[in-house]
């Protein structure tokens, strides 16, 4: 059943948060603070690469295909492989950051309250402050052995074609899809402007978390989490022509998140312990005290 990956096909980073200190040099400003003279952006691919960072891209481009990603929904989005406690899971994605390396010193927790943080400090409504505090909690994905790329990533449309605005677009030579005549045109097998509602994305840790929390929280939270690592749309609008207006209106959320996800920094690490209580009655208050993974 699926396809089966050697050890280092499954964890080509040395560390799962690699990717994201990656985005942080493809877009070293936020949208809102970037100029439009060329010259003031920094030559992406030009610059000096991580070789891990780029065999993960080579490895999500090759293998993330509409057949891949229905064979992931098929697998996960049943919720029947685990009951685990919030906060119990919240040790677990703890676990996913090597401690001993000094540019990831914060834990997966102080950098989720990080984010949430900032987003509390600006005075935004309790579920988007919500919403930062659980976005990369898709992550738990990992405790079931998935590939880092079928985790986290920059995430895309499959079955239609793919974007040269996609980091390292080459590597999709190697995808299947891209020869399939169903797939491989603008649209593919949707529709113009059909709305990304129905629109199948690459799988990872967005979608996963979104499935996991639709119910629970409102539309413009479900749009941040399900697309904030669509940084094609996000910050390059590749993909308008799948998009509907409501997905337009949507979007305005999105952008209104990425600036918490990437570029928060504070100078004093969150206090987990002392911030707790607040985020317990937070997550009680949208969420199940135990969740079904």
């Amino acid at each position: 059943m699926g396809q089966e990956f050697t050890s280092k096909e499954k964890t080509p980073l040395e560390n799962i948060e690699d990717w994201e200190a990656d985005l942080k040099v493809r877009y070293p400003k936020p949208k809102t603070e970037e100029t439009k003279e060329k010259s003031d952006y920094r030559n992406y691919h030009d610059s000096e690469r991580v070789d891990t960072v780029k065999e993960f891209y080579r490895l999500n481009h090759q293998y993330q295909t509409v057949d891949f990603v229905k064979e992931k929904q098929k697998e996960f989005l049943t919720f029947d492989k685990e009951e685990m406690p919030f906060w119990e899971a919240i040790d677990y994605l703890n676990t996913l950051v090597d401690d001993s390396d000094p540019d990831t010193s914060l834990d997966q927790l102080q950098h989720l309250l990080q984010t949430s943080e900032a987003i509390r400090a600006d005075g935004h409504p309790d579920w988007f402050v919500l919403t930062g505090f659980i976005h990369d909690f898709g992550k738990i994905l990992c405790l079931f052995g998935e590939p880092q790329w079928a985790v986290v990533g920059d995430t895309f449309p499959v079955g239609c074609q793919h974007s040269d605005k996609i980091v390292y677009p080459e590597f999709f030579e190697s995808n299947p899809d891209s020869k399939d005549v169903r797939y491989n045109t603008k649209y593919g097998m949707y529709e113009k402007n059909t709305g990304l509602d129905n629109v199948n994305m690459s799988w990872g840790h967005d979608e996963y978390l979104y499935q996991l929390v639709k119910d629970q929280l409102p539309e413009p939270a479900l749009y941040m989490i399900r697309y904030h690592s669509f940084y094609a749309q996000h910050r390059e609008n590749a993909y308008d022509h799948l998009m509907n207006d409501h997905d337009r209106e949507m979007f305005k959320w999105v952008d209104k998140f990425n600036p918490y996800d990437l570029y928060s920094k504070v100078p004093v690490p969150p206090d987990a312990k002392a911030l707790r209580p607040y985020y317990e009655d937070l997550v009680a208050k949208y969420l199940p005290a135990t969740l079904k993974f």
